[in-house]
């Protein structure tokens, strides 16, 4: 029986591991994964890049990078044109734009392009804004209900959105940052607040100073001064459109109960919807039925012609049907399947770069011959990222302003050997950070931290262990000693690197801490879990990447600035660093345009921060991406998150590569079922 069915088997044309439904087999499908459930997926409360790649595809801002150009320029996302910008005086006065340094206000004038719809959703149907207790006892998922509708976007979405930052009940990360730039908004904030709200509140029956509308297609931003970079935050989520009627259908309380709300089932007039938002298992982005007119670049750089990037120019945009997530935890499971033709793009995790990616002389590095013969391209590019280990400046050991507690941070910072971690679980793809500010953004200066490097005969190295210790002696902890304990000093890390591939980061981690006899306890957390330890000061120690919102070097410093604490005001401080004297060059250098000025008064900041040390400062990564063949316009971005309605994908290529590469061995079997039957007859013959 066995030699019949095994012809039958290997005829078989669909690769017999394929994670995904036969009939998806030719599908206009781009497949990627995800590692950490996204916490929210309303554009007023999500502040985390994992977030982003969904609210950027279904929801459009104001203002977009363009895809190809670098450097990175803005370009209109659903305006009509760039914003038109006035300056005012204290009188209400215009001035002319040469005087614009003197401004009280400014004021930018946003017009919208016309005939933009929403997707098809429960919320445009007026019935289903009050739904029945029987009518909610049927609905589990947002799909239950079959009544859906759209209408047109227009202006007073993106005012109500603005208004929603200063909801109290929504607790923005960016509230506290915009209060003190658009005019009105901490004012209605207060009035929110002092009205103790506990549940739906109709902000359309709320005033924004700021904020107008103009007519059905403009409205007006009113903010403080000269705001340099909000034109910058206009590309950002935060001022996406919200209509008010989606706001009053999630704030049932029978839909609430189920999990329906707006941090689960986004609604915009993006290029996709999210229809299918799993994340123990699954999320799918479909492509928008209702999605306007837009097109590919018709320009970009030189090298986009050599590249290929510019063969769809002018085409109507997004050329993807749909967008397949699935659940990642660990990385190797992911290697396999990107290799098996089952994810269209990947990263390059450390256990696998010696398999991709070969080092010649001079450190330069190529693609491995074995990816080359699959067709897979690399493509790298340098991020505006950096990764780092804070410390809770609210805690009564590591924290503090006090020369004890400024000498165990530098120690620490001494001990953590970033060199030595880049090269072994990075293989080199990145640089140790002197500071805040990663290079290609104004501002950074290469130099180097003197309180943790030194200059020998012209060479900049790390100062060594000994000084760390004398460092520690000074801080009051001789030889690693707690004197309230007379034993070594225990130290805590909240990480969520938690899976088995972490394993041996976190022990190398230990190790650096053991250098000078602090015990180090790792606490594993989930991304939320940790988000959520930080809100509440319970941390001591713990890591965390930001990758720029815009290429301003305010983009970095803000995380320092302490107006933006994460326990006092729920901002991205989350260190909760706070000092004053940095706190008055932050202010006064976050709206200068870029000259030397400017840069005098980061070079004040930075010398600042390295002193106080809030941060281990960790390291500044460099991307590297693989890309199988048929997918198409991939280009690194480090800005943008709205890039997936660029990409293309040849479904036939991919599924000729996946019968290619996953044929079933059949020779081992065969050999096993000629020895079974081998044994068998022996068994019979004695």
């Amino acid at each position: 029986m066995i030699w019949v069915l095994l012809p039958l088997l290997s005829a078989c044309t669909e690769p017999w591991n394929n994670p995904y439904s036969a009939s998806q087999r030719f599908d206009n499908t781009l497949y990627s994964s995800f590692r950490d459930r996204p916490k929210h997926l309303d554009p007023a409360r999500s502040y985390s890049s994992n977030e982003w790649t969904f609210i950027q595809s279904v929801y459009e801002t104001p203002l977009q990078y363009h895809y190809l150009k670098r450097p990175y320029a803005l370009i209109p996302g659903i305006l009509q044109d760039m914003p038109q910008v006035y300056y005012y005086n204290n009188e209400g006065i215009k001035i002319d734009p040469k005087n614009k340094k003197d401004a009280a206000f400014s004021e930018y004038i946003l017009q919208i392009k016309e005939g933009v719809m929403y997707q098809n959703h429960p919320a445009f149907v007026e019935h289903n804004l009050a739904l029945s207790d029987d009518e909610l006892g049927k609905i589990n998922v947002l799909s239950d209900i079959a009544q859906t509708s759209t209408r047109e976007l227009v202006a007073s979405d993106f005012v109500h959105q603005i208004k929603r930052l200063a909801n109290p009940l929504l607790h923005s990360p960016i509230f506290s940052l915009m209060a003190e730039r658009i005019v009105g908004l901490s004012e209605l904030n207060t009035t929110l607040v002092n009205e103790k709200h506990k549940g739906f509140i109709d902000l359309e029956s709320y005033q924004l100073e700021g904020v107008k509308v103009l007519d059905k297609y403009s409205y007006s931003i009113k903010v403080k001064g000269i705001q340099e970079q909000f034109l910058y935050w206009l590309a950002m989520p935060f001022f996406t459109a919200v209509p008010p009627e989606v706001d009053r259908f999630y704030s049932q309380a029978g839909l609430i109960d189920k999990n329906i709300v707006l941090d689960w089932y986004p609604v915009g007039t993006g290029p996709f919807q999210l229809t299918v938002n799993n994340p123990n298992k699954e999320m799918i982005l479909e492509k928008n039925p209702n999605f306007h007119d837009e097109y590919y670049p018709q320009s970009g750089q030189k090298s986009d012609i050599e590249h290929s990037l510019l063969v769809d120019q002018g085409k109507k945009l997004p050329f993807l049907n749909r967008v397949h997530f699935l659940l990642e935890k660990e990385t190797t499971p992911y290697w396999n399947k990107f290799l098996q033709g089952y994810y269209d793009q990947s990263g390059i995790s450390s256990d696998n770069f010696d398999q991709a990616i070969e080092v010649r002389k001079k450190g330069q590095t190529v693609l491995a011959d074995r990816m080359r013969n699959k067709d897979i391209r690399l493509l790298t590019s340098d991020s505006a990222s950096i990764y780092y280990t804070a410390f809770n400046m609210l805690d009564s050991v590591v924290g503090g302003y006090s020369e004890s507690a400024k000498k165990l941070r530098q120690a620490i910072s001494i001990a953590i050997n970033e060199e030595e971690s880049i090269s072994i679980f990075r293989n080199g793809r990145g640089r140790a950070a002197h500071g805040p500010i990663p290079a290609g953004i104004f501002g950074y200066v290469d130099d180097y931290n003197p309180f943790v490097y030194e200059r020998i005969n012209g060479v900049v190295k790390r100062k060594d262990i000994a000084q760390a210790k004398t460092l520690l002696a000074q801080a009051g902890y001789e030889n690693g000693i707690d004197p309230k304990t007379n034993k070594p000093l225990v130290l805590y890390f909240d990480t969520t690197a938690t899976d088995a591939d972490d394993q041996s980061n976190l022990d190398w981690t230990r190790k650096q801490f053991k250098k000078l006899n602090i015990q180090l306890v790792v606490r594993p957390s989930s991304y939320n879990r940790l988000q959520d330890k930080m809100s509440k000061g319970q941390t001591q120690l713990f890591g965390l990447g930001w990758n720029a919102d815009y290429p301003d070097p305010e983009n970095f410093l803000f995380l320092l600035y302490g107006k933006n604490s994460k326990v006092e005001t729920g901002g991205e401080n989350a260190s909760n660093y706070q000092n004053s004297n940095y706190d008055v060059l932050f202010e006064k250098m976050k709206n200068m345009p870029n000259s030397i000025e400017r840069q005098a008064v980061i070079d004040q900041m930075v010398t600042i921060l390295r002193e106080d040390a809030p941060w281990v400062w960790g390291f500044i990564p460099k991307s590297y991406g693989l890309y199988h063949e048929w997918l198409t316009n991939s280009k690194p971005h480090a800005m943008a998150r709205n890039t997936l309605k660029y990409l293309r994908v040849n479904p036939q290529i991919r599924d000729e590569f996946r019968t290619k590469n996953n044929q079933i061995v059949w020779w081992p079997m065969a050999l096993l079922v000629l020895i079974f039957v081998g044994l068998i007859y022996r068994f019979r013959n004695q």
